[in-house]
């Protein structure tokens, strides 16, 4: 709390968290910021991460769905019975599902061909329903399914990526926590990519109003330069995309710039803006999520990966002493069936070979 004696190292171990809790929903949130060691970290700049793991469904995305569901039932345009319906990658569909199975509402989730297995998986576990889209729809095409079985079976959408309490519960919530953790330290920078855009458009407003001298690096999929391109998404009455972006090529940092720009996005470009753009390549990204496991110990997805890229180039051009936080959006787990695990394998390699070799007993034949 402010004016009380910050804690540090593990001298808050064994406290608990001073609350119980009524429901899983009411535990989303107050994620920690993480110190990156010199292992990683550029000489003479401080780079932290954001763990949004840590959230209960291991994603940035418990924030959406919070957002969306209890707006829904505060304007009464979701009741109880009702159906839940959305268009997502899998982090999104797996929080709505599970704000969906504490609720009690049935939940219907429609996700592209492409994203990984084990996020169709999850949501299944979670009591929901999950229909695949054809790759060549693209995100566009899982969007418009969606948009379609709501409107002939009169279920809720929640339309994710045009929302506007999206963007606001990251502006109450996460720009605070960052504000509050930063609050009498330095900070220059706040690094992140955008899937719907509001992490961007919420948290990037909350921290420029109370810190506008901190500056807001975005970075985009050097395949998919949507936003760096300077054409805006051709839309639908409902602010939601009619059509695939020109400048989006397919690239593997699921979650992450789908083939339009969301209108939070557009709408956060208008009002906040950034400072610094940073183009991350596809194998960049991955590698640097497998580097965080192996120097740091942290588990995060391709998302966080290509975060954690951009912070590291821009804290390469930033001036000595800079401070950075870096956005990483989910766990690792999210990933064993794509390029992330790619080199991983099942079975021991020659030099785990040689290690049981080494003693006598219980050695594999």
């Amino acid at each position: 709390m402010a004016g009380s004696t910050p804690v540090t190292g593990v001298a808050d171990r064994g406290r608990g968290r001073g609350r119980l809790y009524d429901n899983i929903t009411e535990t989303v949130g107050n994620t920690p910021c993480v110190k990156i060691s010199d292992a990683m970290c550029p000489p003479g700049r401080t780079i932290y991460a954001k763990c949004e793991y840590f959230n209960p469904m291991s994603s940035v995305k418990d924030r959406l769905a919070c957002a969306i569901i209890e707006d829904g039932e505060k304007s009464g345009k979701l009741k109880p019975g009702d159906t839940v319906v959305e268009a997502t990658s899998g982090n999104t569909g797996i929080a709505v599902a599970m704000l969906c199975a504490q609720r009690g509402y049935k939940c219907v989730i429609c996700m592209a061909e492409p994203f990984s297995i084990e996020r169709r998986k999850l949501m299944r576990f979670l009591g929901a329903k999950v229909i695949i889209t054809p790759k060549s729809g693209k995100g566009t095409g899982m969007v418009a399914k969606a948009k379609e079985l709501a409107e002939k079976h009169g279920w809720f959408l929640c339309r994710q990526f045009e929302n506007e309490a999206n963007a606001e519960f990251h502006y109450k919530t996460t720009g605070q926590e960052i504000l509050a953790d930063f609050e009498g330290k330095r900070l220059d920078y706040f690094v992140l990519g955008y899937g719907t855009g509001g992490t961007f458009s919420g948290a990037g407003k909350a921290i420029k109003e109370k810190r506008p001298d901190v500056k807001i690096a975005l970075g985009e999929p050097e395949a998919a330069p949507l936003v760096a391109s300077g054409t805006k998404s051709e839309r639908n009455a409902d602010g939601s995309a009619s059509s695939s972006h020109p400048a989006f090529k397919a690239h593997p940092i699921q979650g992450w710039t789908p083939d339009f720009i969301p209108k939070i996005m557009e709408d956060g470009i208008s009002s906040t803006s950034y400072d610094e753009y940073i183009p991350i390549p596809g194998p960049a990204a991955i590698e640097m999520s497998q580097m965080l496991a192996k120097t740091q110990g942290i588990f995060t997805g391709i998302s966080g990966g290509a975060s954690m890229y951009a912070a590291i180039e821009m804290a390469k051009k930033a001036e000595e002493g800079s401070v950075l936080v870096a956005m990483l959006a989910d766990t690792g787990e999210r990933y064993l069936s794509t390029p992330l695990f790619e080199s991983i394998q099942a079975d021991m390699n020659d030099e785990e070979l040689e290690i049981s070799k080494s003693t006598p007993s219980f050695q594999l034949s």
